[in-house]
């Protein structure tokens, strides 16, 4: 009988001697230092990479600190690293002429990826209609694959499904019917959708127009260029109506389209972007939304008490 002591792996002495938290350092994930023609943007990345002045910006904090928060990215099977969060670093570093960057390469899935990805640059300040639609759907479908897999106890797929939009909507702060109004806008052709990122048009026409077909939504682009004019709130429902009858021709476009507007009574409108720096970030927008009341309420009673002593003090005269 053969000797199997060939196929016994002896210990090295420094495993030997290795304590637990060694071995435990030994997996942890290392930051690298990999080459900047290596790393790779992630593939259809919602997010916009601009070489705009914050872009300027942080290419001058580059050269003068380095990059002092290392990027994210997988190994890419078509060779190099595909980067999951951290593009705009990247780019900086690209701008600042630099050869390589610190990186913490994992082992991620694709659905894994999206969800890093996403949620990294959703902390952003400012973020585009057009990232936050294509954002929320690729999170989305991202959640409704794992839940797929792990078939959730095997619910119908309409539950399966709103499930999955909760749990965006929670993530981000955000209302279900807010996240699926966004990723409605995915359906919007290029140029319109860059119209929304450009505030031409508003978000809740953009919503209703997104229902047109994108053969209708060609030719309203070539009728909104004629009249030189983008549709209404109101506007845009007929448009959406007229098009789920079978009714939307030129003519009708252009005489839904030529119709004076109504003035705009006066108010005053904030987008979640600008209110969401003065509130913690856990903050729903309904609570954002009774928090300004309260403090409306404490502001209004604080005047009443300013305008009786004011009073007071003229009677007493």
């Amino acid at each position: 009988m053969k000797s199997s002591a060939k196929n016994i792996k002896l210990a090295s002495v420094d495993d030997l001697f290795k304590t637990d938290e060694g071995r435990v350092d030994d997996e942890r994930e290392r930051v690298q230092e990999i080459a900047i023609s290596e790393l790779h943007p992630f593939k259809d990345h919602p997010f916009k990479v601009l070489d705009d002045e914050k872009m300027m910006e942080t290419v001058e904090s580059v050269q003068q600190y380095g990059v002092l928060v290392p990027i994210i990215a997988r190994p890419s099977p078509e060779g190099g690293y595909e980067i999951v969060s951290g593009h705009r670093r990247h780019r900086a570093c690209e701008l600042a002429g630099k050869e390589t960057m610190p990186v913490i390469v994992r082992d991620l899935d694709d659905d894994e990826a999206v969800l890093l990805m996403v949620d990294s640059n959703l902390q952003r300040e400012t973020i585009l209609p057009s990232e936050r639609a294509f954002a929320f759907k690729m999170k989305l479908d991202a959640i409704k694959h794992q839940g797929s897999r792990a078939d959730l106890t095997s619910p119908q797929v309409g539950e399966k499904l709103s499930w999955a939009v909760n749990q965006v909507a929670d993530e981000a702060g955000a209302s279900k019917s807010q996240v699926q109004r966004y990723i409605r806008l995915t359906e919007l052709i290029p140029p319109l959708l860059e119209m929304v990122d450009e505030r031409k048009i508003a978000f809740n026409p953009a919503y209703e127009l997104s229902f047109l077909k994108p053969e209708e939504q060609q030719m309203l682009i070539e009728t909104m260029d004629y009249e030189q004019a983008t549709p209404s709130l109101s506007q845009a429902q007929r448009l959406k109506q007229f098009s789920q009858d079978g009714r939307l021709t030129e003519d009708s476009m252009l005489a839904i389209m030529s119709e004076e507007k109504k003035p705009v009574q006066d108010r005053v409108m904030f987008t979640s972007d600008v209110l969401r720096q003065y509130f913690p970030k856990d903050y729903t927008p309904r609570k954002m939304e009774e928090t300004i009341i309260q403090l409306l309420e404490q502001w209004k009673q604080k005047r009443q008490m300013q305008q009786k002593q004011q009073q007071k003090r003229r009677n007493s005269r």
